[in-house]
């Protein structure tokens, strides 16, 4: 019997996540609209009807897209439903950023990446509510290439834009005149800023949620150091459309990251996302 092809080797895997991810983007931006309640989870982080509408879509989309492909999905993990999955699996954040989505500031994003061989292959950040007409979006698999894309009116029914309004990223080369660093605008830990103190960098720029990967990955910034948790599914999708894009996520370690390593655990450690195919040795830096 002939192997089916894994889909990160398909040439349509990374536009077909970001048509999930405009589905999703569609009832995110419903509630946007309204009132936003706002619960807490059991570890204090806020949850709204939003982050719930969101997964609702976006896991059967994946289970009919892409069958026998297990999905590990933020909301569904907080409640213990989390399927047996070896190397290859789905992560979904669906409302990466949802302190900013609270706060009315447009950077929240749709998070889902594609891992296999416990390697981030292919994923989407999708910005539904980017700019007041439209939304943004990065997406990527190996085959084609990392992309972003405008979406205008993501409130609306409207399809992936054709092929011929995505416009491909990659990183760009550090300046001569110092590098410019991205860093959270909620989750700025005193590690962080240390670290950047020691890069020393000639800029430093907020953002929310996976935004600050495709920032890297299309060559607005450097380096990304997240030195405070995170959780697999806020990085994977970003990972990937960095990856694809010519650069690399690594630990402090230089190593890059891996996903699934641990089934059932999916905390992070530190990380730095930089705008090159190799991570200096962070021992240096360090120092």
């Amino acid at each position: 019997m002939t192997e089916a092809t894994p889909y990160s080797r398909r040439p349509d895997t990374g536009a077909r996540l970001a048509e999930i991810a405009i589905h999703a983007g569609r009832t995110i931006l419903d509630v946007y609209a309204g009132t936003i309640g706002v619960e807490q989870k059991e570890d204090r982080s806020p949850v709204t009807e939003a982050d719930r509408r969101a997964e609702k879509i976006i896991t059967p989309l994946l289970n009919e897209m892409f069958p026998g492909v297990p999905v590990i999905a933020e909301e569904a993990a907080s409640a213990g439903q989390i399927p047996e999955h070896g190397g290859t699996f789905f992560l979904v954040d669906p409302l990466d950023g949802t302190r900013e989505f609270i706060a009315r500031r447009g950077e929240f994003t749709v998070n889902i990446g594609l891992i296999e061989n416990h390697e981030p292959v292919a994923g989407v950040v999708y910005a539904p509510a980017w700019r007041e007409d439209h939304g943004w979006m990065c997406f990527a698999d190996p085959v084609s290439g990392a992309f972003e894309a405008d979406i205008h009116d993501p409130a609306g029914a409207g399809p992936l834009p054709e092929r011929s309004a995505w416009r491909p990223i990659s990183v760009r080369k550090p300046p001569a005149d110092g590098l410019i660093a991205v860093a959270s605008r909620s989750h700025l830990s005193a590690e962080t800023s240390a670290f950047l103190d020691a890069l020393a960098v000639a800029e430093t720029v907020s953002a929310g949620s996976a935004l600050k990967f495709c920032l890297v990955a299309r060559g607005d910034a450097d380096v990304y150091p997240r030195l405070s948790p995170t959780m697999e599914w806020d990085t994977a999708a970003g990972d990937a459309v960095l990856r694809a894009a010519g650069g690399c996520v690594v630990g402090t370690d230089s190593k890059p990251f891996t996903y699934g390593r641990n089934p059932g655990h999916y905390k992070n450690p530190s990380f730095v996302a930089w705008g090159r195919a190799t991570a200096p040795d962070m021992a240096v830096l360090s120092g």
